[in-house]
């Protein structure tokens, strides 16, 4: 067998040790994802457009995390709780999203499971909470409103839109 250069690259590049996926089998995985997630952005967006957004968010964490900082006009909702109070919080006609801290917790995960599993329609907000005040959305603490200055590595320093 004659090795070219691609085939040597291919053969130690960790990247594409595993080849790409067909573009077919790219477009239906990457289709899939949008459905089952939304970023901060979007969701930011959409709670600040007029009108409803047509979904509730919920914030999935503790009590003591909740006072901490979470989303205005969240519902808090711990994921354990979401068995015995979803269906006096939630309206089933309504799709929710999910969030919890940020990219290191799984809580949100877990609470769009434990709702899916009720019959709710259910995206998680990726990021969690650290994003939305890393991205410099105002946010609520047991202490009244916050907001903090946007992180540039994580939102546009002078543009409201990042181009994604």
């Amino acid at each position: 067998m004659v090795m070219t250069s691609q085939t040597t690259a291919t053969a130690v590049n960790s990247v594409l040790r595993v080849p790409p996926a067909s573009p077919a089998a790219a477009a239906a995985y990457f289709g899939a994802s949008l459905t089952f997630h939304a970023d901060v952005s979007d969701v930011a967006s959409a709670l600040a457009a007029e009108g409803d957004p047509g979904f509730v968010l919920v914030d999935s964490r503790s009590t003591a995390s909740w006072d901490q900082g979470h989303v205005p006009g969240a519902v808090h909702l711990p994921t354990a709780l979401i068995p015995e109070q979803a269906a006096a919080l939630l309206d089933p006609a309504v799709p929710v999203v999910t969030y919890c801290w940020g990219p290191g917790c799984n809580g949100a995960t877990r609470a769009a499971l434990a709702l899916a599993q009720l019959g709710y329609q259910v995206k998680e907000m990726l990021g969690g909470f650290e994003y939305w005040a890393r991205e410099g959305f105002a946010f609520e603490t047991w202490e009244g409103g916050e907001r903090r200055a946007a992180d540039p590595l994580t939102a546009p320093v002078d543009d409201a839109d990042c181009g994604c």
